[in-house]
């Protein structure tokens, strides 16, 4: 080969490098899926995520996202951030944050959870769907980055054990607790303060709130006791009425309480976190010094076509 074949074939595989790294670094950063309050999911437009952070003492937040999009660009915009694992990459899922929960800490933390090898199936998080009316969750059988939600649907994030076809561990909180029941945009930018948000529809179970208690019953005035007995006769014996014989009662067994589900707080779109590239870095470094490489190999002949 020439040497100016030599540098021509150098220059394309330069500019393929270049290529390759800019396709790494598109990947690496998540897409910009927009952001929405609460409001401004419906029934039929934007797609609700909801996150479940009561393995650590937290709420359910849910929080809008715009369509089209994925699960990924869901979890890494208005203030969500993950972090995916070393063996498999950012696609898995190895922790979650919300920078309106604990300052954006990320769980499960580096102690309980170092996110190298891929989690097991007892202690992960689980990715669950329900499409538009639907009231019942569908086990995700795609990973974050190819899984596309339907506008109106509600995408869950659960953390503990969920067996790989999803039969066991399955959610607690329904489809119908977090999806949009409105069928308009409605209301203007999300309050800072989540838990003062417009609360969920009526008959709906979201768990208690400790900061708004319910007003306390209003004291009632007991009714005067009924006698138990008739009063003696004139003719009855000393033991006929000193024990009076007691009426008898029935009781009925006391209903026992429903237990309280997870309380379900709306997460406000905030400034998007920092964000884990995961395993790409090392093939964006890689593929920078390649591309270093050949820039130099190409100056060099350059250099030498010169002098002679």
């Amino acid at each position: 080969m020439s040497r100016n074949g030599l540098v021509r074939a150098l220059a394309r595989t330069a500019a393929a490098l270049g290529l390759t790294v800019a396709a790494f670094a598109a990947t690496a950063a998540p897409a910009g899926a927009a952001p929405q309050p609460m409001g401004q999911c419906t029934t039929s437009s934007g797609v609700v995520l909801a996150v479940d952070f009561s393995r650590w003492g937290g709420p359910v937040y849910r929080s809008c996202g715009s369509t089209p999009t994925t699960g990924y660009e869901l979890l890494n915009q208005g203030g969500w951030a993950t972090t995916g694992t070393g063996h498999d990459g950012p696609a898995f899922i190895c922790r979650i944050g919300y920078s309106g929960y604990q300052g954006g800490k990320q769980f499960p933390t580096p102690q309980q959870d170092d996110c190298v090898l891929t989690p097991p199936a007892s202690a992960y998080w689980s990715y669950w769907h329900a499409d538009p009316g639907q009231n019942t969750w569908q086990y995700s059988q795609l990973g974050a980055m190819l899984y596309k939600p339907k506008p109106g649907s509600v995408d869950l994030w659960i953390f503990g054990g969920t067996n790989i076809e999803g039969t066991e561990g399955k959610p607690t909180v329904t489809p119908d607790q977090l999806r949009a029941k409105n069928t308009r945009p409605t209301g203007g930018p999300a309050p800072q303060d989540t838990r003062t948000a417009k609360p969920l529809p009526p008959n709906v179970n979201t768990g208690p709130r400790p900061e708004n208690p319910p007003p306390a019953a209003p004291a009632t005035t007991p009714p005067p006791p009924s006698p138990t007995a008739p009063a003696p006769s004139p003719s009855a014996s000393p033991s006929e009425s000193t024990t009076p014989t007691p009426p008898a009662t029935t009781s009925a067994p006391a209903a026992a309480a429903p237990a309280p589900g997870p309380e379900v707080v709306e997460a406000a779109p905030t400034a998007d976190a920092q964000h884990d590239a995961g395993s790409y870095l090392p093939a964006v470094a890689t593929a920078a010094l390649v591309l270093l490489i050949g820039g130099a190999a190409v100056y060099a002949a350059k250099r030498r076509r010169r002098t002679e």
